[in-house]
């Protein structure tokens, strides 16, 4: 007769919420290299390892939103990007903890993080190469990069981007798409007959938010820098908040900011 009694997961005991989650590698992967401890370091590494959690969860979301559009599964396409939408708005959210902590907190930690920076952050990159901003240059500027994180960014400059695809879906609805001026008349098109071509433009709306929510994060990120530490250099080299400021006019998807100006 089976024990009726055993409650429900707990059969064995085989897996735990700690080891489906592997909790003790996580909790145990903040290191402050401040002493004596910087109370605010604390904060100031689990935000960014949260950022690379999400950065994670973001390739994953984008790599299957890309290969939807390659499989014609459009539907598929935009509920996957409407989840990096709301994952896109947690990380401008998370600004807000960071900015908890006052300039003369984290200066009491800051010079024992040189020469990291977040400049370095390779998921972030590979972000904007999968995006459709692929820059060849970051390879050369950034000499810290392992094998590995070089051959990742590399191969993400040869695969196909999400601008790619996009362009593929034009094509199989019959569209031109093989230069500029064609990808703008083929959007402008689809923008002017909604009823024939309404999930080529909800797909092309839902690529525009997710440019818009990364610019959204760039400008709130380099506000938050300039708050923290003005116009001092960055702790990797960099110019710091003037580098970021000099990012604020990336855009993924130019053409499909432009077609507005034709409509």
């Amino acid at each position: 007769m089976p024990d009726a009694f055993v409650s429900f997961g707990e059969q064995g005991a085989q897996l735990t919420y700690g080891s489906y989650l592997r909790l003790p590698q996580l909790l145990s992967a903040q290191h402050l290299e401040s002493d004596p401890p910087a109370h605010d370091e604390l904060l100031f590494i689990t935000i960014h390892q949260v950022y690379e959690l999400w950065f994670a969860q973001l390739l994953h979301e984008l790599e299957a939103v890309r290969a939807a559009m390659t499989a014609g599964e459009l539907w598929r396409a935009q509920h996957l990007l409407a989840r990096a939408h709301v994952i896109e708005r947690v990380l401008v959210q998370q600004v807000d903890v960071l900015e908890t902590m006052t300039p003369q907190d984290f200066a009491t930690f800051r010079q024992r993080l040189a020469p990291a920076s977040g400049f370095q952050s390779v998921q972030f990159r590979e972000l904007e190469f999968l995006s459709g901003a692929q820059d060849p240059g970051y390879l050369d500027r950034f000499r810290g990069l392992t094998d590995d994180e070089s051959a990742r960014l590399r191969r993400r400059l040869d695969e196909a981007t999400l601008w790619d695809a996009f362009l593929a879906v034009l094509r199989d609805a019959g569209l031109p798409a093989d230069d500029d001026e064609q990808v703008l008349a083929s959007v402008r098109a689809v923008a002017l007959d909604r009823d024939r071509h309404s999930a080529v433009w909800a797909l092309a709306e839902a690529l525009l938010q997710h440019d818009e929510l990364a610019a959204s994060w760039r400008a709130r990120h380099v506000v938050m820098v300039e708050r923290m530490i003005g116009s001092k250099s960055g702790t990797g080299g960099s110019s710091g908040a003037a580098y970021l400021r000099g990012r604020l006019p990336l855009r993924y998807y130019p053409l499909l900011w432009d077609v507005r100006s034709t409509l």
